[in-house]
């Protein structure tokens, strides 16, 4: 999609000439809500610039800016304060802002690879959910309909790739960016009202307070990751290592004289996983595991604050069939199992999300269309995604989508009952 269109030879101070690249891509997007009333007017411009600076050195500028012609989504005037201090857009405006996405630097020294700056590490491999792929944080501006690329919040860190074997290496990660998860607005169209992650204050009691306590030393409160990936015979594995805050605080609850105050706070957690994944014939098998040594859970027993802490482990199951020309059918299966469980907890010990995804392609890849269906079995409810893709010429793409939220309205899925949306987009790249 972002052909490459020139290159550029730039002369710094006497320096040796700097070979650069430039492309881009314009986004127009117009989403409709189920009354058929404009819910989104996006126009994104993302720009990308590759710098050659010497040899084995190159830096990636890659920045955003959208315009928004509809506030449906919520708007903004002030950095949002899940940002750190060195994150968040440069500009915001109520119908906009503009933004550095990525900006690294690329280089090889002492017999490792390193990539300095604001970046995107992805771990695991899941359709819709995420077990493994929480280096990142994301934004939930539109809840999880946007592409994981473009929801994912870059980070500024340290990502060194150290090759161990022929088949192996050990990346290495240094994290001193405090920025979390970032959620729609009040009263947006994809506000989180689920029970299952906004408290539910006692009968007579309503919320007079609210504090906010968030992580901003660049040292102590760094996230450090390690994973090693190898490839024995035939299986891509992988063992994982976070140690980190989870990216979504924790809201407790203290009851005063006059009502509730909230404590929202960030809590660290231990994250330890692998992956593995193998072809057999038009067969692949995917698996993903995350035990976390700390997880925090909504709880109706107000004397413990309101949340109930226990360990967890997670994991995801997929597996993908391609006996068909240009046909892809995945389906998923994701679990997650609280050790320590009480019936005060509001979710279920074990909580389950089955996935199915069909995928084609026509007339030589100018079209390709996708379905994918999430249904929680626990909560009774369900995401329905359609997706058509055309490629009107190389670099022009034209999308239609269409999201269908259904079932219990406390449930992940079933929150956003009643808003469902069609949206029709086009892409140009540069």
């Amino acid at each position: 999609m972002r052909r490459k269109l020139c290159f550029l030879s730039i002369i710094l101070l006497g320096l040796q000439p700097i070979q650069a690249e430039f492309s881009g891509v314009f986004e127009l997007e117009w989403g409709l809500d189920d009354n058929l009333h404009t819910q989104k007017f996006d126009l994104t411009f993302t720009p990308e610039w590759s710098f050659e600076l010497a040899e084995n050195t190159s830096m990636t500028l890659i920045a955003r800016a959208r315009y928004s012609g509809v506030d449906s989504l919520g708007s903004v005037t002030t950095r949002p304060d899940n940002y750190s201090d060195v994150n968040g857009a440069i500009i915001y405006e109520t119908d906009g802002e503009l933004s550095i996405r990525e900006w690294y630097i690329d280089t090889e020294a002492l017999g490792a690879f390193w990539r300095i700056g604001k970046q995107q590490v992805v771990w695991g491999q899941a359709d819709g959910l995420k077990v493994l792929d929480v280096v990142n944080p994301q934004s939930f501006r539109e809840f999880i309909l946007d592409d994981f690329e473009d929801s994912r919040i870059p980070l500024w860190m340290l990502n060194v790739e150290i090759p161990i074997t022929d088949e192996g290496s050990l990346q290495v990660l240094w994290i001193p960016d405090n920025t979390y998860d970032e959620f729609a607005q009040d009263n947006s169209n994809y506000e989180i009202s689920s029970p299952l992650f906004v408290p539910q204050l006692p009968k007579g009691l309503s919320l007079v307070g609210l504090t906010k306590n968030k992580p901003s030393s660049i040292i102590n409160d760094s996230d450090i990751g390690l994973r090693y990936s190898v490839l024995k015979s035939g299986w891509d594995l992988s063992f994982n290592y976070l140690y980190h805050y989870i990216d979504t605080p924790v809201l407790y609850q203290n009851i005063e004289d006059q009502g509730v105050v909230i404590d929202s706070v960030y809590e660290r957690n231990q994250l330890i996983g692998a992956t593995a994944s193998n072809a057999f014939g038009d067969f692949t098998i995917r698996a993903e595991i995350g035990y976390n040594t700390h997880s925090y859970n909504l709880s109706s027993n107000i004397t413990q604050r309101g949340i109930h802490k226990s360990s967890e482990l997670s994991s995801i199951i997929g597996l993908d069939w391609q006996g068909l020309e240009n046909t892809m059918i995945s389906g998923q299966w994701f679990q997650s199992h609280l050790f320590d469980y009480d019936t005060n907890v509001i979710r279920p010990q074990n909580n389950n999300v089955f996935s199915l995804m069909y995928r084609r392609s026509f007339q030589n890849d100018a079209w390709d269309i996708e379905v994918l269906d999430l249904y929680g079995l626990d909560q009774d409810d369900g995401l329905l995604q359609f997706k058509v893709n055309y490629f009107l010429q190389s670099n022009i793409k034209l999308i239609a989508a269409m999201e269908i939220f259904h079932g219990n309205e406390q449930g992940l899925f079933g929150q956003f009952h009643g808003k469902d949306r069609l949206t029709f987009a086009i892409q140009w790249g540069l």
